[in-house]
C-alpha cells in the first residue's frame, strides 16, 4: 500500500500526463496536417559512376599534419542521373591497409525521375580487418523534387568499376 506522500507524488505525475496529453491534442486540432506525418515510400536506384579526385594544395593550418584534400567531380548514371561535386579530407596510408576520410558532395540531377538536388555525407576507414563506409543523405538538404529525401548509399568498387546501390524515400505526396 502506498503511503500519502507516495500518493501526491503519483497524483501529480498523473495530472501532469493528462495535461500534456491534452495540449498535444489542442495544438494538433489546431494545426491541421501537422499531426499527420506523410508516409515514406522505400525505394532504391542502382547504377555505376565515373569519379575524378583532385588533389589540393595542404592549407597552411595542416600542411603538416598529414591530412590530406582533395576535389571530386563525379557523373552518375542508372536510376540517378546526376552530377556531384565535393571535398574530401583523409588521413592515413592506404597502401600500408589503414586510413579514413570525410567527406561531403553535392549531388545534382535526376533520381528515378524526380529533379533536383541533395547532399551526401561520407566517413569512411579501412584497417587490416576491412573497409567500413557510411555514405548518408544529409538531413534537409533535397531540392526541387528530391525535397524531403532521406536515405543511404552502398558504394561498391570491383575491377576499378565503380557502382552504387543507393536505398531511399521520399514523402509520399511526390
Amino acid at each position: 500500500m502506498m503511503n500519502p506522500p507516495s500518493l501526491r507524488f503519483a497524483s501529480v505525475i498523473a495530472g501532469l500526463c493528462l495535461c500534456l496529453t491534452a495540449a498535444v491534442y489542442v495544438a494538433r486540432a489546431q494545426s491541421p496536417g501537422t499531426g499527420q506525418k506523410e508516409a515514406a515510400v522505400p525505394l532504391r536506384a542502382t547504377g555505376t559512376f565515373e569519379v575524378k579526385m583532385t588533389p589540393q594544395k595542404p592549407e597552411d593550418a595542416v600542411a603538416d599534419t598529414g591530412i590530406s584534400r582533395l576535389l571530386s567531380d563525379k557523373q552518375f548514371h542508372g536510376g540517378l542521373e546526376a552530377t556531384s561535386k565535393g571535398q574530401m579530407l583523409g588521413f592515413g596510408d592506404p597502401a600500408k591497409g589503414s586510413a579514413g576520410y570525410v567527406a561531403i558532395e553535392r549531388v545534382t540531377g535526376s533520381l528515378d525521375g524526380h529533379s533536383g538536388s541533395f547532399a551526401l555525407q561520407h566517413s569512411g576507414t579501412m584497417d587490416p580487418g576491412g573497409v567500413h563506409l557510411s555514405v548518408t543523405v544529409v538531413p534537409g538538404s533535397g531540392t526541387g523534387q528530391l525535397a524531403g529525401i532521406a536515405g543511404s548509399m552502398t558504394i561498391l568498387i570491383e575491377s576499378g568499376k565503380h557502382s552504387y546501390s543507393f536505398d531511399y524515400t521520399l514523402p509520399a505526396a511526390r
